[in-house]
């Protein structure tokens, strides 16, 4: 069980004490039948105090934390954000965003961030409640352009999303972070990818979610000048971009989330929140518990009601005595 106080702890017992005490000396100095509605306001200061102190026990569904909530989506834009295997031949890039806007949906409440990546990262979108804001970034934005020779890194936005996480983790400690990648995993760009192990303790959940098939899809250049012709391989072939789940599996790996390949024909599944995860967790102990405190309240008005009928009573029978000393 967690408490959440409504005021400095200290300062709760103490009241509570002086009036506990000055019920149990007006007790004391009542007359015998007077004594039980003394142990009744007793017992309204002590659920008067269970209330204030906010208790709770176990943890609430991620959706109940929406409000507490921080959701960072990673997109890779590169070139094959367009290849044609999403359902039948459409583009890559028309599932993330259905499923950006799903997910979306689903932690409505939460404020949302979004960051895309070919070769580099750029941060689309900074945190903000505005969903229509992020649905509008993600209809604007588009893949990059098989022109850059600089090829595409599946770790390029690594940095960035730590960078922004390790800021938001800053400026409000309490509230909770998930990321979201989105790609297809390949990588085309020399070197090895960074890691993203360095954001695994910034967030308290998320998911990987690949795109793309072991059959591959074309890809039409998002070059106006090259006409929409697709993109073609040094052999002169139309290339064909095939996802990569090994490399998916490994950045999930690396930021202790899920991994899920995504399909035209199924529904995204939405990260679950671990408020024990991470740093800060501690402190965070209270933000999710289910509460308990109206428990006392319902306690609270029993009692109050009691005391009005009793108050209505009293009421009644001195206007009864009244009107007998008129007689």
């Amino acid at each position: 069980m967690t408490f959440d106080p409504m005021m400095p702890g200290w300062l709760l017992i103490f009241l509570t004490i002086m009036l506990v005490v000055g019920c149990v000396v007006a007790l004391a100095q009542a007359p015998r039948r007077a004594r039980v509605w003394w142990l009744g306001r007793i017992l309204l200061v002590l659920a008067l105090a269970t209330a204030l102190a906010r208790p709770g026990v176990g943890t609430l569904a991620a959706d109940a934390a929406n409000t507490e909530l921080d959701v960072v989506f990673v997109v890779d834009l590169s070139p094959s954000a367009v290849a044609e295997d999403w359902g039948s031949v459409e583009p890559r890039i028309d599932g993330m965003r259905a499923d950006v806007a799903a997910l979306a949906m689903t932690h409505a409440g939460a404020r949302f961030a979004l960051i895309t990546f070919d070769d580099q990262a750029v941060q689309r979108l900074p945190l903000t409640t505005d969903a229509s804001a992020l649905d509008h970034a993600m209809r604007i934005t588009k893949p990059g352009s098989s022109v850059n020779g600089g090829g595409s890194s599946i770790g390029a936005a690594a940095d960035l999303l730590h960078e922004m996480l390790d800021t938001a983790a800053e400026r409000v400690p309490e509230r909770m972070r998930i990321v979201y990648y989105l790609g297809d995993g390949e990588q085309t760009a020399r070197g090895e990818p960074d890691s993203y192990e360095q954001s695994a303790e910034l967030i308290q959940g998320g998911a990987v979610l690949g795109y793309g098939t072991s059959q591959g899809g074309r890809m039409r250049d998002t070059d106006p000048y090259r006409g929409g012709d697709y993109i073609r391989d040094k052999s002169g072939s139309q290339a064909r971009s095939v996802i990569d789940e090994v490399a998916l599996e490994q950045i999930a790996s690396e930021l202790k989330v899920n991994y899920q390949h995504r399909t035209a024909d199924t529904e995204v599944e939405a990260a679950k929140v671990d408020p024990t995860r991470g740093e800060g967790a501690d402190g965070r102990s209270g933000v999710m518990t289910f509460p308990l405190y109206w428990i006392a309240a319902l306690v609270m008005i029993a009692w109050l009601l009691v005391e009005t009928a009793r108050l209505v009573a009293t009421a009644a029978q001195l206007r009864h005595a009244r009107r007998r000393l008129d007689a």
